[in-house]
């Protein structure tokens, strides 16, 4: 009898044939909707495995639900909607798709960073308004990127993809992490900095922390109070990591310069959020690693974590 896999939005038929022969699928008919929670209760009860995005909570109520669960494959890198200790008490595997976005990821990060700094949406829109009657020294003017000082926080696979490419810029590298990295200290000439240093000497302070209780909020008042006045803010982590009052309070007060976004604390956010409503932030609906390439690459890792638990194999990348 084939395992039963349930997907918890819908993806393209080209990505499932290669896996008929081992799955039987159930998926969640649309694209652009989270499943309820009431159907994707009801859909596990019967389900050996799971693909399921950040939107979904693997929580004790589902594992509950699940009784026949093996794996819950998720399609992310960050797993914060996974309880994976009470996984862990279930004998359900968890697993996530690092290393396939990293750089992507890093790309996107980089392009918002510039963005932010350069003031590239606000221009564009500036264009779209019939605002361009003439030029002016200091129209539009932005910040450089070039010869500036980049502050990663979270020194991850990711973080340092993006200090490969500020390195090509030409920027000084600092970073912050739970561990040093001696590797991206003589590689890219990175150096290793408290927080607290980070704050205060970086132009662009760049998030790429994963969510956990010790980093919830860390960017608050009192961080972005520690920051340049000039500084620009990347949050292409979880938001999650930011105090999102502090952070417009610190945009409007000019206590820092910009800010770019791709995460929040509440997804997705209203038309109405305040942030949105500021000409010195760049918002973007948490795209990091949406190239389609990428994203396909996911998928089938995913798929392959599967195939590899069904098949009672070690899996690529496990979390637990």
């Amino acid at each position: 009898m084939k395992s039963v896999i349930y997907i918890t939005r819908k993806i393209p038929d080209a990505l499932l044939r290669p896996y008929q022969d081992s799955f039987t699928f159930r998926m969640w008919d649309k694209e652009n909707v989270p499943v309820p929670r009431d159907v994707l209760l009801r859909e596990v009860a019967a389900a050996d495995g799971v693909l399921c995005l950040i939107t979904e909570s693997i929580d004790r109520e589902f594992l509950a639900a699940a009784q026949h669960l093996k794996i819950v494959a998720n399609m992310a890198v960050g797993y914060d909607n996974i309880d994976v200790d009470a996984a862990r008490e279930h004998g359900v595997v968890v697993t996530n798709t690092p290393d396939v976005l990293t750089e992507t990821t890093a790309d996107l990060t980089f392009a918002l960073m510039m963005a932010t700094a350069r003031r590239i949406v606000e221009a564009a829109d500036y264009i779209r308004e019939g605002k361009w009657d003439y030029w002016a020294p200091y129209l539009l003017a932005g910040s450089d990127i070039h010869d500036k000082t980049i502050g990663i926080v979270g020194m991850g696979r990711i973080g340092e993809a993006v200090a490969r490419r500020a390195k090509g810029f030409g920027m000084s590298i600092l970073y912050h992490n739970r561990s040093r990295k001696n590797h991206a200290e003589q590689e890219l000439g990175a150096f290793y900095s408290d927080f607290p240093e980070l704050l205060q000497e970086a132009d662009f302070v760049v998030s790429l922390v994963p969510l956990t209780e010790q980093t919830s909020e860390i960017f608050n008042q009192d961080a972005f109070k520690q920051m340049k006045s000039s500084a620009v803010f990347v949050n292409v982590s979880r938001g999650g990591t930011v105090d999102e009052q502090a952070l417009y309070e610190a945009l409007t007060s000019r206590e820092i310069r910009a800010a770019g976004l791709d995460v929040f604390t509440n997804e997705p956010i209203s038309p109405e959020h305040p942030l949105l409503g500021l000409d010195n932030v760049v918002c973007l609906p948490h795209i990091g690693s949406a190239s389609a390439a990428t994203r396909t690459s996911m998928i089938e890792l995913c798929f392959d974590n599967l195939q590899a638990v069904m098949n009672g194999e070690r899996v690529i990348t496990p979390v637990n």
